[in-house]
């Protein structure tokens, strides 16, 4: 298949792009920041860019991971949000329609999920997310803007037959967190494997098995992380003592843990229930909490990257020369 792959040199394309190939794709890269896996510097806001693509690749197919993210909000002006994350997947959907295709992948998050009440975890017990939550209220620009494009792949499918499938990825940055720095990264990125965390690997196949599945489905929004041990009934005791929870579901957690001069977290507010994505396509996160702790038992490296000091290219290439 030849598919166009946008966002190619960012974190999720490094990965899925030499996945793809390995199976015998043909992966055009396109990326604003050159990078290993990108044929084509551009952005996916510019429509006779995306057309000239489609042209001259014979593309296919299309996975769509290409935006602008939360952290960006400091750094781009809203309209650059609405240029890419809205724009440029109008520009894609109707390129892809137009060539017949018959599946398109939308890299979408669960960030549009979380209201102002939920971030600010004013409640008595932890919230739980699936495909089924609502009222959506984006609290971002950033939200706001991957929602609307969610929307337009539904109105491809609908007014076009485009089979879209927008997967609502969990965290899976290597970098620290933006905001959270009470704990150090490794410990809260294997922290939120309980509840809101998956690798970039399981991000990368997720998206190929959607991309497989695609013609079958027709129309689905999937939110992919890690699978979480905790059922709904506890969510009332998860805000107010999940230390004690997690150590009934894994008794080792608490010594490793301590060995390592981690911290369980006391609280969680949050919970992603992936089990749509297994149910509809079959597509389950092979990294969880336990393979921490199996990591850390058997002193094997953490199967999970953590990179402190990550930047994405395109703000390395926005970065004034020294």
């Amino acid at each position: 298949m030849r598919i166009l792959l946008t966002g190619s040199s960012g974190w999720l394309g490094r990965f899925l792009a030499p996945m793809l190939r390995a199976r015998g794709d043909v992966v055009t890269g396109l990326d604003v920041a050159p990078g290993a896996d990108t044929d084509v510097i551009g952005s996916v806001a510019d429509r006779a860019s995306i057309d000239r693509i489609f042209a001259e690749h014979g593309i296919e197919a299309v996975i769509h991971g290409a935006a602008l993210h939360k952290p960006d909000i400091v750094r781009y002006p809203a309209q650059a949000f609405v240029d890419v994350n809205v724009t440029g997947t109008l520009n894609l959907l109707e390129a892809a329609t137009a060539a017949g295709h018959d599946r398109f992948v939308f890299t979408s998050t669960t960030s549009l999920m979380i209201s102002e009440a939920i971030r600010n975890e004013l409640g008595d017990h932890a919230i739980w997310l699936d495909e089924t939550s609502g009222p959506i209220e984006p609290r971002n620009i950033y939200g706001v803007t991957k929602l609307a494009a969610e929307q337009l792949c539904r109105l491809a499918h609908l007014e076009k037959g485009l089979n879209s499938v927008v997967l609502r990825t969990s965290r899976f940055f290597p970098e620290e967190d933006d905001t959270h720095r009470t704990l150090s990264g490794e410990n809260m990125k294997a922290n939120e494997l309980l509840h809101r965390r998956l690798t970039v690997e399981d991000a990368a196949r997720a998206h190929i098995a959607a991309l497989d599945s695609a013609p079958r489905i027709g129309f689905g929004s999937f939110i992919i992380s890690a699978p979480t041990p905790f059922d709904r009934d506890e969510c009332e005791e998860l805000k107010r003592d999940a230390a004690t929870v997690i150590a009934r579901y894994f008794p080792d957690a608490p010594a490793l843990y301590a060995a390592k001069g981690w911290e369980l977290p006391n609280s969680i507010s949050r919970i992603y229930d992936a089990a749509r994505a297994e149910q509809v396509f079959d597509f389950r996160c092979e990294t969880d909490f336990r393979a921490v702790l199996d990591a850390l038992k058997a002193g094997y490296s953490l199967p999970f990257a953590h990179d402190p000091s990550y930047v994405s290219p395109k703000e390395v290439e926005r970065a004034p020369a020294q």
